[in-house]
């Protein structure tokens, strides 16, 4: 067999992010171009000049033309973080590098800070890769299932488990049947209504979905698509069926990596963030060196997020 090339290539080595971010000097001017690719603007006003002072150990940018203040970090995922950049960027390339999702404990391992402070990072960086992936539409062949999180607490069997969270697993498939890219979204439940919103949302008019027999479905055509539905049967039929080999390769690396990463969290109130990290790093697959580089212009563009907004994701995701 041959040598998957996205499976084994070469990605960004230790080595080579030290010689790259290994200082605060190096993370701030990659910050700095970042922000700014071909110098100042003011976030204010638009304007191209600017003095610059210090205090203490930041340095602040202060518009000519509206006075207006900002500092290298301030508008962006970094704001008010006290945390030393060059921790921020070791977190996005331990996240963005790793095979399997890095958990907020192991972050604190590695970047010897406090659970809560770790914990913020994560939080922050799934943020940026939840409104990064936003809007993703998929097109062409494309193959639907329906997945739980949770459901290992005692209660009612089946799809009406009170103890499971749904979501929609989707994967755009290429003419070869290899998948490009792919989708993993909370809904409210396995309803037409639900599944209606979603195509409308994340579908392009002139896919062809490929589901099983599900009755909700068909409801992707309401979106405009062609609806190619599958009857499965029991036990092993939907395993062994050639067009949902890959969503089923796809929701079985997801929950591994849920359950072996981080055992359990609040599938409802946070899943979308957990779910939104898996789509955002497979999505980017074919190029790992240049997911960092990335997630910092991802990061810039995404502003602000506090604590007490992280923490009411119900209301903010």
């Amino acid at each position: 067999m041959a040598m998957n090339k996205v499976q084994f290539q070469a990605g960004m080595s230790l080595s080579e992010f030290f010689e790259q971010f290994g200082t605060e000097q190096q993370c701030e001017r990659s910050l700095e171009q970042a922000r700014w690719p071909h110098g100042f603007v003011c976030p204010q006003c638009g304007g191209a000049h600017a003095s610059q002072f210090s205090v203490g150990r930041t340095r602040y940018w202060q518009c000519s033309g509206c006075r207006h203040q900002t500092s290298l970090r301030s508008g962006t995922i970094f704001h008010s973080s006290k945390l030393p950049l060059r921790k921020w960027f070791q977190s996005m390339f331990l996240i963005s590098q790793s095979k399997n999702q890095v958990s907020a404990l192991e972050l604190k391992r590695q970047l010897g800070v406090s659970w809560p402070t770790a914990w913020r990072v994560k939080q922050k960086l799934m943020q940026v890769m939840v409104e990064r992936e936003a809007g993703r539409i998929l097109q062409g062949d494309v193959v639907i299932d329906d997945a739980y999180l949770g459901g290992e607490h005692r209660g009612k069997a089946g799809r009406g488990s009170e103890n499971k969270v749904p979501f929609v697993a989707a994967v755009e498939l290429n003419e070869e049947g290899h998948p490009i890219f792919a989708r993993f979204d909370l809904v409210d439940g396995f309803t037409k209504a639900a599944i209606s919103r979603w195509a409308k949302q994340f579908l392009a008019s002139d896919s062809h979905v490929a589901s099983d027999g599900l009755n909700c479905f068909p409801a992707v055509t309401q979106s405009g698509a062609a609806h190619l539905p599958e009857v499965v049967g029991s036990g092993r039929c939907s395993i062994d069926m050639p067009c949902f080999a890959w969503i089923n390769i796809l929701l079985g690396n997801l929950k591994t990596s849920i359950a072996g990463t981080y055992h359990a969290f609040k599938f409802r109130k946070y899943g979308r963030r957990y779910l939104a990290e898996r789509q955002y790093l497979f999505n980017r697959r074919f190029d790992m060196k240049a997911i960092l580089p990335r997630l910092l212009h991802a990061g810039v563009a995404t502003g602000p997020r506090t604590e007490a907004w992280l923490r009411s994701a119900e209301h903010s995701c």
